[in-house]
């Protein structure tokens, strides 16, 4: 999250002059460990199913600024990760980031909770903290602005649920629990290379089917496979008997790279400067990775040439679109057909260079992408 943002959120929250279902404001960090982890647990249980901040720095009450600058117990990322991820969470631990932003000349400290669906999050072990305990199996969560779950008092029955229903999508339209369940990659029977379908194991009855046979086809990303060559299929997503999304299976390299089919991509302005890419947010997205393992990587027998563009989502797009605007003039052809020569001679000796959208298309923007990424790291 840009800086901007955040301190846009926190604005606007302590304007607010509460705390809320999703927000809590520290003046310091706190002394107990055992207080801290409940808060986390109950950002990550949070009944508003968003992103949660806990706010170090500012005084709940009157919303004074006060900053964490000279807080002896002050934390770091890796402090609070490493602390988390000592206990004996449930299958999963909360998702976190710590990020710093400056309020009215202070430091002010925003430890965000990830909202995800791998709720309820409670412990399989008592941790203790002096006369503070974080009790196994308990659900602590947040509720409005406060927490529930303390002691002898279980939390509200309705809450608990609604935390198990988001942890199985079962309150998600159809479209938003396939998405889900997409993520979840360890879950599907899948195996292209043997079967002509695949199926949610929990929930068998999301299927992904090969509804056609492989026929011929060419898109100049197949000049960077071994084998330079291209076979499409239809592929249906079903709910029960019902199909609810259609694309393509495309294989590649002599059948021995199966990958969802792949979006087109331009930058405005910019003539024929076409690339293929997947917005890993995106349904094909969610296939790629499901199709990878995990990997996302679309290589087969040789290097992951960058071929095809791999974006987390739409903002990684247009960031990426305005780095090829600014940067365009950078680059030369020549140096890019010498150095993706053979892909470029592939894709002429097999389409015969009659295509407007040709492999040098393609080398052109995995140079331009190659840099961004680099930058970006830098």
């Amino acid at each position: 999250m840009e800086k901007s943002e955040l301190i846009s959120i926190v604005t606007k929250l302590r304007t607010l002059g509460r705390e809320g279902g999703y927000w809590d404001f520290k003046k310091e960090y706190h002394k107990n460990k055992a207080e801290l982890l409940i808060d986390i647990i109950c950002m990550a249980n949070n009944q508003e199913d968003r992103d949660a901040y806990i706010i170090f720095g500012i005084e709940d009450k009157t919303m004074k600024v006060i900053g964490v600058e000279n807080d002896p117990n002050r934390k770091n990322l890796n402090q609070l990760s490493q602390f988390i991820s000592g206990k004996y969470f449930s299958v999963y631990t909360p998702e976190i980031d710590l990020q710093t932003i400056e309020i009215e000349g202070h430091q002010i400290d925003v430890l965000i909770i990830y909202n995800t669906a791998h709720t309820p999050y409670y412990l399989e072990k008592d941790f203790k903290d002096q006369k503070k305990i974080v009790h196994q199996g308990q659900i602590y969560i947040r509720l409005n602005d406060h927490k529930e779950g303390y002691g002898n008092q279980a939390a509200p029955y309705c809450c608990i649920e609604h935390l198990w229903k988001k942890r199985f999508g079962i309150n998600l339209s159809i479209m938003d629990r396939l998405s889900l369940l997409l993520e979840d990659v360890k879950g599907w029977q899948l195996d292209w290379n043997t079967k002509r379908y695949a199926y949610h194991k929990s929930f068998p009855e999301f299927r992904i089917e090969q509804v056609s046979e492989f026929e011929f086809g060419w898109e100049p990303i197949a000049a960077f496979y071994t084998h330079p060559d291209m076979h499409l299929a239809d592929l249906h997503i079903l709910y029960h008997n019902t199909i609810i999304y259609e694309t393509q299976l495309w294989a590649l390299d002599n059948y021995r790279k199966f990958l969802p089919k792949a979006e087109i991509g331009s930058v405005e302005d910019i003539p024929k400067s076409w690339y293929f890419y997947y917005d890993l947010s995106s349904i094909e997205g969610k296939l790629l990775t499901l199709f990878t393992q995990g990997s996302n990587n679309i290589s087969s027998r040789e290097v992951n040439y960058n071929q095809i563009l791999l974006f987390n989502n739409m903002n990684d797009i247009e960031s990426y679109n305005d780095y090829f605007k600014i940067h365009f003039n950078n680059y030369i052809d020549e140096n890019i057909e010498k150095k993706y020569e053979h892909e470029i001679g592939q894709d002429i000796e097999e389409n015969g260079g009659g295509r407007v959208f040709s492999a040098f298309h393609i080398a052109r923007a995995i140079t331009i992408y190659e840099d961004y990424m680099n930058d970006k790291k830098a």
